[in-house]
């Protein structure tokens, strides 16, 4: 070595992003217009970001939340969840969450808020269930809260890495029920894949409740108890804490029909009490049908995304695009490892592909730059192909 010469030796600094939680969750309520904040206006919102439930009971705003939205968030925390965030929304009026228009105004700010806060992967509206519903001339069943619903659902399809846990309307049991599910998944068909709905309503001794905030917290349960990627298991077969005994007692013929009808039935067993039983999301495609399906393709969609942001800043070309196949691949023969995927061997059934043909000439031009991820989650039979859209034009 030559005088006045010295050599360092380094690493190469790593571009991956830490890994993505799939276990934060979003609660939104409404405030009356009697108990809006000094110069508020419908859609403006309060936040308050909760680790315990006690954080809630000792905050001077928790006074504008709604008694169901509390309540919502014991339940969150009586079974396991560990944060949340808690959204308190003005609203002027009730009808205001019943058209399409009015609801999408009433939500907007909120939702773009959301937009905006990437952690969070679950969203519940308990409040949305007490609305009422009704049967139509044609025997059909609405719900008030229909428009909001869809509004979520609209929401985490956008979002991509967030699901909705929604709630049956107050009082609809057997064939209204059926007849409600069926109505409501008509009005979307694309995104019902990014939400469950749970019946019955829950019970905590003489006190009722819906179950979306008890089943958010289960959901962030199930995440911690089977690390790395919790998303693997089912949010089913598992207990309820801090309730009593459901609504109604289903028989296991009463559980067969919510289930076809596309609910998520809530049992009542001897020695193990209210325990969760159906893990399907709304829709009837065969690739979604199981929520831990559609998580485990959220988790790694958003995870390769926030993993390879970087090329935004990199020259599109052949020597990128071989860094960003190794970079896919390895961090998919991760969730390999811990049992997202299928495949005896690592990389045995998934492919990744970025080359000519995935980035034409006119992709690169406009700055996008296509990766296609073609991987099989466990509990499908299907490959679910995967276009990640990175760069400016992603």
């Amino acid at each position: 070595m030559k005088p006045g010469l010295s050599i360092q030796h380094t690493a190469l600094p790593t571009r991956r992003y830490g890994r993505v939680r799939c276990d934060i969750s979003g609660i939104i309520g409404f405030i009356p217009k009697s108990e809006w904040p000094a110069d508020a206006h419908a859609g403006d919102f309060v936040e308050l970001t909760l680790r315990r439930f006690a954080e809630l009971l000792e905050h001077p705003l928790m006074g504008l939340f709604d008694q169901v939205t509390r309540r919502a968030i014991k339940a969150f925390f009586d079974n396991g969840g560990d944060q949340v965030h808690l959204f308190g929304v003005c609203l002027e009026k009730e009808d205001d969450l019943r058209a399409p228009v009015s609801v999408h105004s009433v939500l907007e700010p909120v939702l773009h808020h959301l937009r905006g806060m990437e952690d969070i992967s679950l969203l519940a509206c308990p409040a949305a269930a007490f609305l009422r519903w009704e049967v139509n001339r044609l025997g059909q069943v609405r719900g008030h809260a229909d428009a909001l619903y869809v509004e979520l659902l609209n929401h985490c399809q956008q979002m991509t890495n967030r699901f909705a846990v929604l709630d049956v309307p107050r009082g609809l049991h057997g064939e209204a029920l059926a007849r409600w599910l069926e109505s409501f998944r008509a009005l979307r068909g694309d995104n019902l894949a990014y939400g469950a709905v749970y019946y019955p309503w829950l019970m905590a001794g003489d006190e009722m409740m819906p179950p979306s905030g008890a089943m958010l917290g289960v959901y962030a349960r199930v995440e911690r108890e089977h690390p790395p990627f919790g998303v693997a298991w089912a949010p089913a077969n598992t207990t309820v804490q801090g309730v009593t005994h459901t609504e109604v007692e289903l028989t296991w013929e009463e559980v067969s029909f919510a289930t076809k009808a596309g609910a998520n039935a809530i049992v009542v067993q001897a020695g193990r009490g209210v325990v969760v039983f159906g893990g399907r999301t709304l829709s009837a495609d065969p690739r979604w049908e199981f929520i831990n399906s559609r998580r485990i393709i959220s988790l790694i969609a958003e995870q390769l995304r926030r993993d390879n942001e970087w090329v935004v800043f990199e020259h599109n070309e052949p020597g990128l695009w071989k860094v960003l196949e190794r970079d896919v691949r390895a961090r998919l023969d991760e969730f390999w490892s811990a049992g997202l995927l299928t495949g005896e061997n690592a990389r045995k059934d998934y492919l990744v592909r970025c080359d000519e043909e995935t980035n034409t000439k006119e992709d690169r031009e406009m700055g996008r730059l296509h990766v296609a991820v073609s991987v099989r989650p466990i509990s499908t039979t299907e490959h679910i192909t995967i276009d990640l859209r990175l760069g400016e034009g992603g």
